[in-house]
């Protein structure tokens, strides 16, 4: 399978978008491109910020939108990674399609056809076509015929762009074969010898192809044009003849336009309507082939019936063996890259996106009579492989073997014959096309064949004659005779009243003569020449009495119809002169050719009746050779199952020999091990009670080690533990200095405020109120007629002693500011140089530290200096803050009011409405002043809130992890005395083993047992020393276990003791309540499970699906605990109490009846043969870990 390849393709900003200012919004990276829409602000987030930019992912991804870029693609480059594929395609015997696909100026067209500078896809296409051609043809390799076709779909028509304007150019139809799918009837076909000829023709099809001037494209296609290229091949391949049929689909597709955006009206809407109508089917049939190709590729899922609309457009149509078919396809979709295109180019991306899922199935087109000679050989190698089988039975009667002889003689000549005349047939008729005289080219249904050079066309009245017999009349003469003329002839005729040396055709300067030799019979036109006879076009030759040509003459032709089209000569005279002339010669010629065919038939129906009785003889021959080759199938399997009862028998026979053998072996070896039975019974016995032994020591030497690993473990798990607590604790108190810092920069700011004094503010804010007051009152004075010049200049008087109080009190301001200026910078001098000195004193002890690894007090040392110095600089901060607040905020605020009233006291009295703006404008900012420090005072408050709840969890936070600490230490007190406690009795479970342990005694009582048989075999010897090996053995792990006792002595601190009478009883359990857990949906019941096993207690809390889990489990594993009766699961009414208590009783008798069932189960490593007294908390962990306590299972609020 073969999917639709897709490539994406930008090209240059063109002429519209840059008169609109456009913006480049594509970029590429390799084979991703990405369109950005820049109507969404960048630094978007979330949805936003995914809508900004979309990256779509091809085959490729060409940029050839500035030729500047390092990233520039040029048009070698996309032909060397798509044009190549589909050449080699070509050559292999595929179909292949290359469509572009994009809006109107997109470049879709110099894509596909480039310009006279530089070419496209389709020139490049043809060129590395016939080069290909020409280098396999140099060395003989193949055999090739190339035809070429041209045509477009304007307005949902198809016309033909190398055929001559006419009535048939337009409407051509489209039919559908059932085999080679749809193709456009008469569409004209134009064989081609090299590139040269393509490019003609190339160049005649964009001339006649439609294109017009649009608001977006001046030079706009507004059809769809489809290249054809029918590409023939013939070779041999390991000496069988093979040839393909290749078709190469070119297309260069209009663009997709809006009719808003390309202005288009009348003639030019209906165009847009047809090619967006065809482009939409064209959308809508690859979603459909991707939809059924992701069908394909996922077997499980369920197949739905898609319905893919190929006849909605001729278009769809056409391409249908391209889009879902037999062809390998490659998309190119052209993009524009500017912003106006956006909606055009992200709706291309996506078309090219689903394209690719596209799956198709391209086969090779392999000539029908090549399988034929391929399917004959593979025949013969079967009759051959029969022959060779049965020579070898020597079994065949000898008519079987000579029919399948016959037969196989018959089949090798077929396939030579047919070999031979598709050679043949290949190589006259390349022969013919290298000829550049001569052309071949297929119109309708018809083929037309042109040549440049006079020749004659024959007329044959033989009816049983199917070809057409043309021969050329080159420069110069050309002889016309039989075959037994003395020289060899030109033109060789057979015929009544044909000379051996008949005739001569002389060609001079394009004027062709007729010469007669030797008085023979020639006639031009029906009347007999003696002498020489200049030939005209259409002229009607007889040469002898049987042979009647046609001669014609290109050039002349030519020149009569361009005659006849001027109106200088009728068709009708030109006909009539040489029909008149030639009528009589025509009605003998009719009589003797009535009479030949009467003699002509009967020869006919003689040889029908001939071919007829031959093909019954054949028929019978058939049925012979298909019953001769039915007896050698029954012979074949007659002998073949006689056979296989040969060798079943040779296999019976050696089957009793060797049960005989193995008889007779089995008799002497009985004896011999009957001395010995009795002795190997002993010693295995000792042997697995010794075995069971060691296996027990090795059990509590394993257990020991796993106690200590697990301690180990513990320990590991606790330090980590208090290092995390550690690790908040610090970071709990930096947060907390943190925000007190801020706090403390806060309140500074509002200090700082209120040295400006706020009450100043709102003295100068009053006193301009009672100024603008008076000014108002003057103003509305004026407005009335009544000026009270008076009143004006005491309120302006009064603004100006405002003013120059204001300045004192800046002035004085400002001194104080450049004091606490210099303080600061001091003090931050001061901060700098402390924490310099910290930091070189640190540096000193990290030193020390890396020389002496082992000094634990310096490190606690560096770690105390290591919090110092984080309090000083966060000091040092926040003094810069305060510093930088003072010298950048405060002070420029100061100097800039300052500076206004040195201003207006400059101007000095100023006009009414000039002082009354004055006072307002100074209003305003005392009131922003105002309104800021209101704000500082919020801030502050809500600092100091968020600074108190902090400290508040800090403390809680404080308490938490105190409480932690206590439970680890607990936690470890309890871990060290359950390990105390399982070394004891691992240490009693030893003793009581060493106790019971009577194994060196019955070794010595079997050694006197061997010592007593009076047998020199070597196998007794043997035993013997085995036992004695196992006596040292014994030993050494004896030693070993007492080594062990007094290492793992030092461990322990209290040793314990188990009661006999416990053994009866030994594992106590019980549920004595539940607690509720968990909120929402997560809540439910836990219960708690309390195990006594001999004098070790502990709790494990556990909800019910635990409970399940368990029992599921274990009951694979233990088949008997399927006669367990468990509590089911009920659907409601799981967080009732009465259910939850019900619940519980029937889980206590359900964990009693187990331990029960498991105690006495063999199969059960809790047997209590098997435990007895080394059972332990231990022991019912490792069965189980639904009995083992987890991290946080100390309380009722743990997990479970």
């Amino acid at each position: 399978s073969s999917g639709v390849h897709g490539r994406a393709y930008v090209r240059a900003v063109n002429r519209l978008s840059l008169d609109l200012d456009a913006k480049f919004i594509i970029s590429m990276e390799k084979n991703k491109t990405t369109i950005t829409n820049i109507k969404i602000p960048e630094g978007g987030t979330g949805d936003i910020g995914r809508e900004r930019t979309k990256t779509f992912t091809y085959d490729f991804s060409y940029f050839s939108a500035d030729s500047k870029s390092p990233v520039y693609v040029s048009q070698e480059v996309v032909f060397k990674n798509l044009g190549t594929d589909v050449l080699a395609s070509a050559f292999e015997g595929y179909n292949a399609c290359i469509f572009a696909y994009g809006q109107t100026g997109s470049g879709k067209s110099y894509t596909m056809m480039g310009n006279a500078g530089d070419a496209g896809l389709i020139p490049r296409i043809c060129e590395g076509l016939f080069s290909r051609i020409n280098e396999k043809t140099r060395w003989n390799e193949a055999s090739f015929r190339t035809e070429v076709s041209y045509l477009e779909i304007y307005n949902e028509r198809v016309r033909d762009l190398l055929r001559r304007k006419s009535s048939k150019t337009y409407n051509l139809r489209i039919r559908e074969h059932p085999k080679e799918g749809p193709y456009v009837e008469d569409l004209s076909k134009h064989l081609v010898q090299n590139y040269s000829d393509v490019e003609e023709l190339m160049e005649a099809g964009n001339i006649n192809r439609t294109t017009a001037a649009t608001g977006m494209n001046d030079v706009s296609s507004r059809s769809h044009a489809i290249f054809t290229i029918n590409f023939t091949q013939a070779k041999f391949d390991a000496e069988m003849p093979c040839e393909t049929v290749s078709k190469i689909h070119l297309v260069d597709l209009a663009g997709s336009e809006r009719a808003d955006a390309t202005g288009a009206t009348g003639v030019r809407l209906k165009e847009g309507g047809n090619i967006n109508k065809s482009l939409v089917t064209l959308g809508n049939v690859i979603s459909a082939l991707a939809d059924l190709s992701q069908d394909a590729t996922n077997p499980l899922a369920k197949k739905k019936q898609v319905f893919v609309p190929y006849r909605d457009s001729v278009l769809t149509w056409l391409l249908k063996d391209s889009l879902g078919g037999n062809s390998k396809t490659i998309m190119i979709a052209t993009i524009s890259p500017a912003d106006v295109n956006y909606g055009e180019t992200l709706s291309t991306l996506r078309y090219a996106n689903r394209a690719k899922n596209i799956i198709n199935k391209p086969t090779v087109n392999e000539d029908p009579n090549v399988k034929l000679i391929r399917e004959l050989r593979a025949e013969i190698a079967r009759l051959k492989t029969l022959l060779a089988q049965g020579n070898q039975i020597a079994l065949l009667d000898s008519p079987t073997a000579l029919s399948m002889e016959e037969k196989l003689q018959q089949n090798e000549a077929r396939v030579q014959e047919l070999t031979k005349e598709w050679t043949n047939k290949w190589n006259e008729t390349q022969n013919i096309l290298k000829e550049q005289t001569l052309a071949l080219r297929k119109e309708g249904i018809g083929v037309v064949l042109d040549s440049e050079l006079p020749h004659l066309i024959g007329i044959d009245d033989d009816l049983l004659s199917t070809g057409i017999i043309l021969y050329h009349l080159k420069e110069g003469q050309t002889y016309v005779g039989r075959e037994d003329a003395a020289t060899e002839q030109d033109i060789v005729l057979h015929g009544l009243d044909l000379e051996s040396e008949h005739c001569v055709f002389e060609n001079l300067s394009g004027t062709v003569n007729l010469i007669p030799l030797h008085g023979a019979q020639c006639s031009v036109n029906g009347i007999q020449i003696t002498e020489a006879t200049q030939l005209n076009q259409g002229a009607v030759i007889l040469l002898g009495r049987t042979n009647m040509f046609r001669f014609n003459h290109p050039k002349e032709a030519a020149k009569l119809r361009e005659k006849r089209k001027s109106g200088q000569l009728s068709s009708f005279s030109l006909s009539m002169t040489d029909l008149s002339k030639s009528l009589y010669s025509k009605q003998k010629l009719i009589e003797e050719m009535e009479e030949k065919q009467k003699s002509d038939k009967a020869e006919l129906e003689r040889m029908q009746q001939e071919v007829e009785s031959q093909r019954k003889e054949t028929e019978i021959v058939q049925l012979e050779i298909r019953k001769q080759e039915e007896s050698l199938k029954r012979r074949s399997v007659h002998i073949e199952s006689r056979l296989k009862d040969l060798l079943a028998e040779k296999e019976k026979f050696e089957e009793e020999r060797l049960r005989e053998q193995q008889e007779i072996e089995f008799q002497k070896t009985k004896q011999q091990e009957e001395i010995f039975a009795r002795v190997k019974e002993e010693l295995q016995r000792l042997q697995e009670l010794n075995n069971n032994e060691k296996v027990e020591k090795m059990q509590i030497f394993r257990e020991l080690e796993k106690l200590k690993k697990e301690k180990d473990e513990q320990c590991i798990k606790l330090e980590l533990e208090k290092k995390r607590l550690e690790e908040q604790e610090r970071e709990q108190v930096m947060q907390v200095a943190h925000l007190e810092g801020q706090l403390r920069e806060k309140q500074v700011m509002i200090q700082l405020l209120k040295r400006g004094d706020v009450q100043r503010v709102e003295e100068e804010k009053r006193e301009l109120e009672e100024i603008r007051e008076s000014l108002l009152r003057v103003k509305e004075a004026r407005s009335e007629g009544d000026e009270d010049s008076e009143e004006l200049e005491k309120a302006q008087h009064n603004f100006m002693d405002f003013k120059r109080k204001q300045l004192e009190q800046l002035t004085i301001l400002e001194k104080d500011l450049f004091q606490q200026r210099d303080h600061l910078k001091k003090e931050v001098a001061d901060e700098h140089e402390t924490l310099d000195h910290l930091k070189y004193a640190h540096k000193e002890r990290l030193n020390l530290l890396k020389k002496d690894d082992e000094n634990v007090v310096d490190a606690a040392l560096m770690v105390e200096e290591f919090d110092k110095i984080k309090p000083a600089e966060y000091r040092l901060q926040y003094k810069e803050r305060q510093l930088q607040y003072l010298m950048h905020n405060h002070l420029p605020a100061l100097l800039e009011e300052k500076q206004r009233a040195t201003e207006v006291l400059d101007r000095g009295l100023l006009g009414l409405d000039n002082t009354l703006y004055q006072v307002e404008k100074e209003m305003e900012e005392k009131e922003e002043q105002l309104a800021q420090y209101r704000v500082s005072t919020n801030q502050l408050q809500q600092l100091q809130e968020t600074f108190e709840f902090t400290a508040n969890i800090a403390r809680q936070e404080e308490k938490v992890r105190k409480k932690e600490k206590e439970i680890l230490e607990s936690r470890e007190k309890q871990q060290r005395e359950a390990l105390e406690q399982a070394v004891a009795k691992l240490e009693r479970r030893h003793s009581a083993l060493q106790r019971s342990s009577t194994i060196d005694v019955e070794i010595e009582e079997q050694k006197q047992k061997l010592a007593i048989l009076n047998s020199s075999c070597s196998e007794q010897a043997g035993l013997q020393a085995s036992l004695e090996a196992e006596q040292k053995d014994n030993e050494m792990l004896h030693n070993g276990t007492v080594q062990r006792k007094l290492k793992y002595e030092r461990m322990i601190c209290r040793s314990l003791g188990a009661n006999s009478d416990d053994l009866k009883d030994p594992i106590k359990i019980s549920i004595p309540r539940y607690v509720l857990c968990g909120q929402g949906k997560d809540e439910h019941y836990e219960f708690e499970i309390k195990i006594t096993v001999l004098d070790e207690t502990w709790t494990v809390f556990r909800r019910y699906s635990r409970f399940r889990e368990m029992h599921k489990t274990l009951k694979l594993k233990y088949p008997e605990l399927a006669t367990l009766e468990f509590p089911p699961k009920k659907l409601f009414g799981n967080k009732d109490e009465r259910v939850i208590a019900e619940r519980r009783s029937h889980l206590e008798k359900y964990l009693r009846n187990f331990f029960c069932m498991m105690l006495k189960s063999p199969s059960s490593p809790l047997h209590i043969d098997k435990v007895g007294p080394t059972l332990s908390k231990h022991t019912i962990c490792e069965f189980s870990p639904f009995f083992k306590k987890g991290v946080f299972d100390y309380s009722s609020h743990g997990t479970s």
